[in-house]
């Protein structure tokens, strides 16, 4: 009796032809939470550095290092506000964005961040979606991560200075209503109706900051190193953030009264 005989074909491959793992995607992506940890590490730059006999992997190390800041300094934003102001109140109710433009700016330039790092965790895929180089993507990425933020800070900060402005006009000067009147010296103007009390109290109700300076003359000749340069760096945030330039001050009571605006008001 014979047995019938198994035969075993074994291919074999030229070397410059076998699989390569670091030229083929899975097409696999991170979820939203560890998109940016992802992102960051796809487009950083393979830097090592020796350090007493060490490699020290920078590729890494300074990925995951400015991931766990970025969300630290969402954690910690609120205290630093609170220790710049000098306001230790529970904050309960919701401040309109535009009236607080600088922490709008801050966290419109946070997600835009985010944003970007979140495109980076895909840059293989959108680079096989859109028929272009893995490394235009991925060099797109890396601008972005430094330019996007900027601008949308910018972008969100003056955005936000224009509606308090427009505030502003509109208490002191009333509603525009399309209607044009001329007046007995041959002038044109559109008559304002007044705003109700409940309008006048959405624009002027919240509390606006005012920058603090770096102490008295005794604090400032403090010998403490550390407390000078803490006053010095509150001062400096507090005018960043509610100083010259970073808010628009709203009308005072008197200056209601004293509007400039009879001739042209409609009056219910």
């Amino acid at each position: 009796m014979t047995t019938p005989r198994h035969q075993i074909n074994v291919r074999t491959e030229p070397a410059d032809q076998l699989h390569r793992a670091d030229q083929v995607s899975a097409g696999s992506q991170p979820d939203w939470y560890m998109g940016v940890a992802d992102g960051l590490l796809r487009v950083m730059p393979g830097w090592e550095i020796n350090f007493r006999g060490h490699t020290l992997a920078l590729d890494n190390l300074i990925p995951l290092t400015a991931g766990v800041g970025f969300f630290l300094a969402l954690g910690v934003y609120p205290f630093i506000e609170s220790w710049v102001t000098r306001d230790a109140r529970e904050q309960n109710l919701l401040d309109r964005p535009r009236n607080r433009p600088a922490r709008t700016a801050l966290g419109v330039a946070w997600l835009s961040f985010y944003t970007v790092a979140l495109i980076g965790a895909g840059n293989d895929i959108i680079a096989v979606r859109l028929h272009v180089p893995v490394e235009s993507v991925t060099w797109a990425v890396r601008i972005g991560l430094f330019a996007v933020p900027v601008m949308a800070f910018s972008l969100t900060k003056r955005c936000a200075l224009g509606l308090q402005r427009a505030d502003r006009d509109k208490v002191l000067h009333g509603r525009e209503t399309g209607i044009i009147k001329r007046l007995p010296d041959g002038e044109f103007v559109e008559l304002h109706e007044p705003l109700g009390q409940e309008q006048l109290h959405l624009l002027t109700q919240h509390d606006q900051y005012r920058p603090i300076g770096p102490g008295t003359a005794s604090a400032a000749a403090n010998p403490n190193t550390v407390f000078r340069l803490a006053r010095m760096l509150r001062a400096l945030l507090s005018r960043r953030l509610y100083g010259e330039g970073a808010q628009i001050t709203k009308p005072t009571p008197q200056e209601y009264r004293d509007r400039n605006v009879p001739a042209k008001e409609v009056h219910r």
